[in-house]
């Protein structure tokens, strides 16, 4: 019977036992260990509420397909499992759920869960190697425009050149105005003819 039960609780995420509670499955999403470079999958607790404990309507339908019965026989079947289920626990203290957990028996005599830990063996973790490819197309969405990554990355190399060839234009400009402060500089300082452009200093020669 725990095999069909663990059957719908996997696929459900929840089963009812009548007279005990609910067992609902809870997920801790899929992590990255950075120490193996790998994906962990998923891994699955359960948690156990007492204060529910009717199953639903279609868990009969899937138990009578199972045993290949009529709906009102699984119905008695399951609540004779129930039934057997609590005096085990009553009995035994304890029992055993292969693949969920443990129903238990505490100090005051109340019936509690106890659940395991685990991931389904079809869930293996996985190499979590960072791909890079240089020539992968991707839309963008630049404003309101859609552009694809390589059309995007042509624009900003044109950008880029244009810029540097703007850069060279602006450091020619200033060299050429510093070089004309330069001469005005010296034309105002030894006047402003022919002979200034020359060297005035005079040479005196022995005799």
């Amino acid at each position: 019977m725990f095999e069909i039960l663990n059957s719908y609780l996997f696929q459900h995420k929840s089963i009812s036992i009548p007279g005990l509670g609910s067992i609902f499955m809870e997920t801790l999403p899929a992590s990255v260990d950075t120490s193996t470079k790998n994906m962990l999958p998923p891994l699955y607790y359960f948690r156990f509420d007492k204060n529910m404990d009717a199953p639903a309507r279609d868990f009969f339908t899937f138990l009578a397909h199972q045993k290949k019965i009529a709906e009102y026989e699984a119905l008695k079947i399951y609540n004779e499992f129930a039934y057997g289920l609590r005096n085990r626990i009553s009995d035994e203290n304890q029992v055993r759920w292969e693949g969920v957990g443990e129903l238990k028996k505490d100090a005051t005599g109340n019936i509690v869960f106890e659940s395991s830990l685990g991931n389904p063996f079809f869930l293996q973790p996985v190499p979590a190697t960072k791909v890079i490819r240089s020539d992968a197309r991707h839309v963008l969405l630049v404003g309101d425009t859609e552009r694809t990554s390589v059309e995007m990355n042509e624009l900003l190399h044109t950008d880029e050149e244009a810029t540097k060839k703007k850069m060279w234009w602006i450091i020619a400009l200033v060299i050429g105005i510093g070089a004309l402060f330069i001469i005005l500089f010296h034309f105002s300082s030894h006047g402003w003819n022919l002979e200034s452009t020359g060297n005035q200093q005079t040479l005196q020669t022995e005799k």
